[in-house]
């Protein structure tokens, strides 16, 4: 009988275990400057995907929130949620509404894999520090695609919110409505804002190869009626990225 060497073990594992995969994507994207909000701000797209052996990566839209699988099972997957808002400054109303500083929303999501082609999405998230509110979007996807060679998908958008987040960048106090010569204002939560979402990843041959979303959403409800809305802002909230990626490792 042969006994095998540390070494020949570690070879044999190695062969064991499939090989792992890393693509990161970076580029830049457009995105409202704040909910509700006429300007858009640049910031950076960043996007990291990890698969093992042959498997293709797994789908994650360019809108969804920064986090991991922490279970998963039977099309199930649950995880944190971490995003950053904009802040809104007082120059955006004229120096009439207070700041709202950039913040921090921390929560977690579930989905679920209808099938290869379809998936269902939702994520609550409560801010930390700036508006302080509660925030949910829900959503689904359409997706087409080919292994690693391309994919393209596209699905609907429901963005909804609690009173205190309405309140700290639709509302009104009556102080604020003296002092901007508008009326009070107060809005109850609800569905803030409805829209769609597109994207697209193609490999250009090789490790390289180009990701790029575009999404549209549009103020309703409360939100849309509001007088910081219609004085200062839009209903209208495009953004939209483009980003040049990279995979590491081999199949």
């Amino acid at each position: 009988m042969l006994c095998q060497t540390p070494v020949a073990w570690a070879q044999d594992d190695h062969e064991r275990r499939p090989p792992r995969r890393t693509r990161i994507t970076l580029g830049p994207e457009l995105v409202p400057a704040y909910p509700g909000a006429k300007r858009a701000r640049l910031s950076p797209l960043i996007d990291v995907s990890r698969a093992k052996g042959d498997d293709p990566f797994t789908f994650e839209a360019a809108d969804e929130s920064a986090g991991f699988a922490i279970w998963q099972r039977d099309g199930f997957a649950i995880g944190p949620a971490l995003a950053v808002q904009g802040r809104r400054l007082a120059s955006d109303t004229d120096g009439l509404l207070p700041r709202i500083g950039r913040t921090i929303e921390l929560g977690g999501s579930l989905q679920y894999a209808v099938g290869p082609a379809f998936r269902l999405r939702g994520e609550i998230r409560q801010g930390l520090g700036g508006h302080r509110g509660l925030v949910a979007n829900l959503g689904a996807d359409y997706v087409a695609r080919r292994g690693d060679d391309w994919l393209v998908s596209i699905g609907p958008r429901v963005t909804v919110s609690n009173a205190r987040y309405d309140k700290a960048y639709f509302g009104i106090t009556a102080v604020e409505a003296t002092r901007a010569g508008l009326s009070p204002y107060r809005s109850a939560g609800g569905v803030q804002a409805v829209g769609a979402t597109a994207g697209l990843v193609r490999s250009l041959g090789g490790r390289w190869g180009v990701y790029a979303y575009a999404r549209y959403d549009r103020l309703v409800g409360d939100a849309a009626a509001s007088p910081v809305v219609r004085r200062w802002g839009s209903r209208d909230q495009p953004s939209g990225g483009i980003g040049l990626s990279y995979t590491f490792g081999r199949r």
